[in-house]
Protein backbone atom coordinates (compact mmCIF):
# COMPACT_ATOMS: atom_id res chain seq x y z
CA UNK A 1 0.00 0.00 0.00
CA UNK A 2 1.47 3.62 -1.19
CA UNK A 3 1.70 6.07 1.64
CA UNK A 4 -1.33 8.68 2.36
CA UNK A 5 -0.16 12.40 1.50
CA UNK A 6 -2.39 14.69 4.18
CA UNK A 7 -4.82 17.51 4.07
CA UNK A 8 -5.03 19.57 6.98
CA UNK A 9 -8.53 21.12 8.43
CA UNK A 10 -8.38 24.24 10.43
CA UNK A 11 -9.28 22.27 13.84
CA UNK A 12 -5.83 20.40 13.50
CA UNK A 13 -4.25 23.81 12.60
CA UNK A 14 -5.45 24.97 15.74
CA UNK A 15 -4.71 22.31 17.77
CA UNK A 16 -0.69 22.77 16.42
CA UNK A 17 -1.50 26.18 17.76
CA UNK A 18 -2.20 25.07 21.10
CA UNK A 19 0.03 22.62 21.81
CA UNK A 20 -1.97 19.34 21.44
CA UNK A 21 0.35 16.41 21.75
CA UNK A 22 -1.61 14.39 19.25
CA UNK A 23 -1.76 17.12 16.76
CA UNK A 24 2.37 17.33 16.78
CA UNK A 25 2.63 13.29 17.08
CA UNK A 26 1.00 13.36 13.69
CA UNK A 27 2.65 16.31 12.15
CA UNK A 28 6.26 14.76 13.41
CA UNK A 29 4.84 11.55 12.08
CA UNK A 30 3.79 12.62 8.60
CA UNK A 31 6.98 14.42 8.05
CA UNK A 32 9.22 11.52 9.08
CA UNK A 33 7.51 10.03 6.17
CA UNK A 34 7.66 12.81 3.70
CA UNK A 35 4.31 12.84 3.88
CA UNK A 36 3.10 16.26 1.30
CA UNK A 37 0.83 18.21 3.78
CA UNK A 38 -1.56 20.10 1.92
CA UNK A 39 -4.24 23.48 3.41
CA UNK A 40 -6.66 24.40 1.24
CA UNK A 41 -7.15 28.15 0.54
CA UNK A 42 -10.31 28.11 2.71
CA UNK A 43 -9.08 26.78 5.70
CA UNK A 44 -6.00 29.04 5.62
CA UNK A 45 -8.62 32.25 5.72
CA UNK A 46 -11.06 30.38 8.72
CA UNK A 47 -7.98 29.89 11.00
CA UNK A 48 -5.47 32.34 9.97
CA UNK A 49 -4.61 35.45 12.40
CA UNK A 50 -1.37 36.68 10.73
CA UNK A 51 0.33 35.67 14.59
CA UNK A 52 4.34 34.62 14.44
CA UNK A 53 2.88 31.64 15.62
CA UNK A 54 0.31 31.06 12.83
CA UNK A 55 3.49 32.07 10.07
CA UNK A 56 5.52 29.27 12.09
CA UNK A 57 3.16 26.66 11.87
CA UNK A 58 2.55 27.67 8.04
CA UNK A 59 5.97 26.87 6.82
CA UNK A 60 4.94 22.89 7.56
CA UNK A 61 2.11 22.60 5.26
CA UNK A 62 1.49 23.74 1.22
CA UNK A 63 -1.55 26.01 0.82
CA UNK A 64 -3.79 24.48 -1.83
CA UNK A 65 -5.63 27.23 -4.31
CA UNK A 66 -9.58 27.37 -4.75
CA UNK A 67 -9.70 25.98 -7.95
CA UNK A 68 -13.33 26.20 -9.90
CA UNK A 69 -12.76 22.67 -10.10
CA UNK A 70 -12.66 22.47 -6.46
CA UNK A 71 -15.39 24.44 -5.34
CA UNK A 72 -17.93 22.86 -7.71
CA UNK A 73 -16.92 19.33 -5.89
CA UNK A 74 -17.72 21.36 -2.69
CA UNK A 75 -20.88 22.89 -3.50
CA UNK A 76 -22.31 19.16 -5.02
CA UNK A 77 -21.37 17.58 -1.63
CA UNK A 78 -23.10 20.29 0.49
CA UNK A 79 -26.94 19.68 -1.34
CA UNK A 80 -26.75 16.13 -0.40
CA UNK A 81 -24.87 16.50 3.15
CA UNK A 82 -26.93 17.87 5.72
CA UNK A 83 -25.40 20.33 7.57
CA UNK A 84 -22.17 20.07 5.92
CA UNK A 85 -20.06 23.61 5.84
CA UNK A 86 -18.58 24.93 3.30
CA UNK A 87 -14.99 25.05 4.77
CA UNK A 88 -15.54 21.21 5.63
CA UNK A 89 -17.04 20.23 2.30
CA UNK A 90 -13.73 22.15 0.72
CA UNK A 91 -11.44 19.96 2.63
CA UNK A 92 -12.49 16.61 1.66
CA UNK A 93 -13.40 17.43 -1.80
CA UNK A 94 -9.05 18.47 -2.11
CA UNK A 95 -8.36 15.35 -0.05
CA UNK A 96 -10.56 13.25 -2.40
CA UNK A 97 -8.72 14.77 -5.23
CA UNK A 98 -5.20 13.00 -4.56
CA UNK A 99 -6.48 10.33 -2.09
CA UNK A 100 -5.20 12.07 0.94
CA UNK A 101 -6.14 11.25 4.44
CA UNK A 102 -7.41 14.27 6.53
CA UNK A 103 -6.17 15.30 9.78
CA UNK A 104 -8.61 17.00 12.15
CA UNK A 105 -10.36 17.64 15.10
CA UNK A 106 -13.79 17.10 13.72
CA UNK A 107 -14.19 13.84 12.70
CA UNK A 108 -18.05 13.14 12.59
CA UNK A 109 -18.78 16.29 10.79
CA UNK A 110 -16.44 14.85 7.88
CA UNK A 111 -17.73 11.75 8.63
CA UNK A 112 -20.96 12.46 7.30
CA UNK A 113 -19.06 13.74 4.41
CA UNK A 114 -17.04 10.58 3.57
CA UNK A 115 -19.93 8.57 2.00
CA UNK A 116 -19.67 11.33 -0.82
CA UNK A 117 -15.95 11.42 -1.03
CA UNK A 118 -15.32 7.99 -1.15
CA UNK A 119 -11.56 9.02 -2.66
CA UNK A 120 -10.27 10.26 0.62
CA UNK A 121 -8.14 7.23 2.19
CA UNK A 122 -8.72 7.72 5.59
CA UNK A 123 -9.90 10.81 8.28
CA UNK A 124 -7.42 10.95 11.65
CA UNK A 125 -8.86 13.02 14.64
CA UNK A 126 -6.57 15.15 17.38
Amino acid sequence: MSLLNVTIDSGFLIGLEKNKREAHALLLAARARGLQLTVPVAVLAEWWRGSARHKEILRAFKVEPMSERLAKAAGEAMAVVVGATVVDAIVMASAATRGDAVYTSDTGDLASLHRHFRGVRAIYGV
